[in-house]
């Protein structure tokens, strides 16, 4: 790209990156550019930020890890915040966040397909306006971002609302009713949480191991406990250390019917990506009674569930909480960098750049932390470019800047 191109009326010259999802993801890389002097473009499908955290999240979560741990680039969270920031409070931090940095994204942008024109050396992002043109794609659309809802036989013949965790806000909708949630991550744990804060009676389907932590010991996040570990000990070792420390506070599980894989929770995490549970107080109503563990559901019926043990048992509501995933298969037209399921090939911490151009940020599965890596990488990465950037090149931008500067006037 050596002199400025001619655009077709429907094309839009970003002179920076485009970044596709203004999730904490998106917002954190557009930030740490605009702090290296780099302009960029956000295309969001939504009407507002962090539309997970707006849109699909039930009214009681937290933050899993404190404040500190979950930091976007450039900015703390406000000191009164406290140790575990509420979905509200985070929702705002974010909203400050993107003020700060002066970000605006081009909301109702719904990308259709992305893929990169080898004659050009130029992404083409189409959205239902028009085809945004770029030397630079990241893809911040990260891990969940659609829900996965599984095939479980049946499932459409039951009579009751089946509700997924995106769509969940409270218990206050199923009060006083039986309710099977499916899922034991730390949605079902804390969706099951709240339902019995409404006098509802959960059965929380356990189809696999699971490890479940203590969130806090004497007041020390686990997690802060496990990363200082992790600094002196071998990870093995540190594994062991927290397993002795659930079972000294949360007791064995596997009586619970809750067993614990035969591999460490970290290592766990590293390896597949499966979270360990951090538990906030589902563990002494599963003790109690107030809620339930059953196996594994073999079939959905009418009026309620058949388990793989053979028992049948009637529920007025069911809750799905399986979980996200990547959407990036759907309208990233690359076969080389992400796998089928969407998520990159090459793992944690090099799995941020691909080939011509191409980024990724929010795919770590090392949650804000990992993103909070990714996004500083890539914007120095792109810095580099920017800076080595020739004479004509800047002058196309000078010019295409007002173009895209101009379009979007015309169309707020």
């Amino acid at each position: 790209m050596g002199t400025c191109r001619e655009l077709a009326p429907s094309q839009i010259f970003v002179p920076g990156p485009i970044i596709v999802g203004a999730g904490p993801s998106g917002l954190a890389v557009a930030a740490c550019l605009s702090n290296q002097g780099v302009p960029s473009v956000i295309l969001e499908r939504t009407d507002c930020l962090a539309s997970l955290w707006q849109r699909r999240t039930y009214d009681r979560l937290k933050l899993h890890l404190p404040k500190h741990f979950c930091e976007l680039p450039l900015m703390p969270f406000p000191k009164n915040f406290p140790k575990y920031p509420s979905k509200q409070q985070f929702i705002s931090y974010v909203e400050s966040y993107a003020a700060r940095f002066n970000i605006k994204p081009v909301f109702n942008q719904t990308v259709e397909k992305a893929e990169f024109d080898a004659v050009s050396g130029l992404w083409n992002v189409k959205t239902q306006d028009g085809v945004y043109v770029s030397t630079w794609l990241v893809v911040a659309t990260g891990e969940n971002a659609e829900p996965v809802v599984p095939d479980i036989p049946g499932l459409k013949k039951f009579t009751g609302p089946v509700v997924h965790t995106s769509a969940y806000k409270s218990g206050s909708m199923f009060a006083n009713r039986k309710v099977l949630v499916v899922g034991c991550g730390n949605s079902g744990m804390e969706v099951s949480l709240d339902l019995c804060r409404y006098n509802a009676l959960p059965h929380m389907v356990v189809r696999n191991s699971v490890h479940v932590l203590p969130r806090d010991f004497f007041g020390l996040s686990t997690f802060g406990i496990a990363m200082t570990l992790l600094k002196w000990f071998p990870l093995k070792l540190v594994d062991n250390i927290l397993l002795l420390l659930a079972n000294s506070t949360l007791g064995n599980t596997d009586h619970l019917g809750l067993r614990r894989p035969k591999t460490g929770p970290i290592e766990l995490k590293n390896v597949t990506g499966k979270t360990p549970v951090l538990d906030v107080g589902a563990i002494s109503l599963i003790r109690s009674g107030q809620i339930r563990v059953t196996q594994a559901v073999k079939e959905i019926t009418k009026k309620g569930a058949k388990f793989m043990n053979g028992q049948e048992t009637e529920f007025d509501s069911i809750v799905l909480a399986t979980g996200y995933k990547s959407n990036v298969p759907y309208w990233l037209k690359e076969k080389s960098f992400f796998t089928k399921e969407g998520m990159p090939k090459t793992p944690f911490p090099n799995g941020w750049k691909g080939e011509n151009g191409l980024y990724t940020v929010g795919f770590t599965r090392r949650g804000l932390s990992g993103t909070a890596f990714d996004a500083v990488k890539i914007a120095e990465d792109i810095k580099d470019q920017w800076m080595k950037s020739n004479g004509p090149l800047s002058s196309c931008r000078n010019v295409c800047t007002s173009h895209i500067i101009h379009l979007h006037f015309n169309k707020s």
